[in-house]
């Protein structure tokens, strides 16, 4: 422990269970020495087992629908609450498509579905962002990550629209972090990590051979969720102060390998 994140405090989105990126950083960022809040969705904390993660950190629950406003600000006043003040960090660990859950190919999609993907998967991200500008909940300097996945910029078609999802949480953050930059000096990035096997990751059709793929692919190897959780502390602490506006591939190198001899070698086969 180096104690990166000493007397702040932040918002957890999205620990679902222990295999979540959201659950392994919401750990680190304790024992880093941070004060933590985690929040889901109702459905999401009745199907999960986020109490046993608050127990275990010693953090309060407050269930949040990030997309109701009613919600966002409710977790956001809470949170001011129960700091005394404003948070330093917060990571956005959210994403749900309807498409995908009920089977309809990328071309096929039902638009109705697509639109409650686009805002809880992404356009919350700038509900969340606009309800803490609103109410200055989010102290100087602070640090806000989504997370993203390398399919917003190259074409995985299981993906679905998933990937338009994530185009557009990029895009979100980059604006919004020259706002809340110039405002504030928060600094919001985008984190595109390896395919990682969470209980959510894992439901994408195919995510077996994603994960195989990616892992011949990159000089590295797959990024797990404990790295990306490691990642997100740094990104949370002050040796990051500078860093705004970007989206930050923690993937092994995969996102600049155009073929690896593993690849190669397999393909020969």
């Amino acid at each position: 422990m180096y104690n990166l994140l000493q007397g702040k405090k932040g918002i957890i989105f999205g620990a679902l269970d222990e295999k979540s990126i959201a659950w392994k950083t919401a750990i680190r960022c304790n024992e880093e020495g941070a004060q933590i809040i985690l929040t889901n969705a109702p459905i999401a904390m009745r199907m999960g087992e986020i109490n046993k993660l608050a127990e275990q950190i010693n953090a309060p629950v407050i269930s949040c629908d990030i997309s109701s406003n009613e919600d966002v600000a409710n977790l956001i006043t809470k949170s001011m609450e129960h700091f005394a003040g404003g948070v330093d960090f917060i990571l956005h660990s959210v994403g749900m498509s309807l498409n995908i859950r009920k089977g309809k190919h990328y071309t096929e999609i039902d638009y109705g579905f697509n639109a409650k993907t686009l805002d809880i998967s992404a356009m919350s991200l700038h509900r969340l962002l606009a309800t803490c500008l609103k109410m200055d909940a989010i102290n100087e300097w602070g640090s806000v990550v989504a997370l993203s996945y390398i399919a917003a910029q190259r074409v995985f078609p299981d993906y679905n629209e998933m990937a338009d999802a994530k185009a557009l949480l990029e895009s979100v953050g980059r604006s919004f972090g020259y706002h809340y930059g110039t405002k504030k000096k928060v600094r919001i990035n985008t984190i595109s990590q390896s395919p990682t096997r969470t209980t959510a990751g894992s439901g994408v059709k195919g995510f077996d051979g994603f994960m195989s793929y990616a892992e011949k692919m990159s000089p590295l190897g797959n990024a797990s969720a404990e790295d990306c959780a490691n990642y997100c502390v740094t990104l949370f602490s002050d040796m990051t102060r500078m860093v705004t506006m970007q989206n930050l591939f923690h993937d092994g190198g995969f996102s600049f390998t155009g073929v690896s001899q593993a690849v190669v070698e397999q393909m020969e086969k």
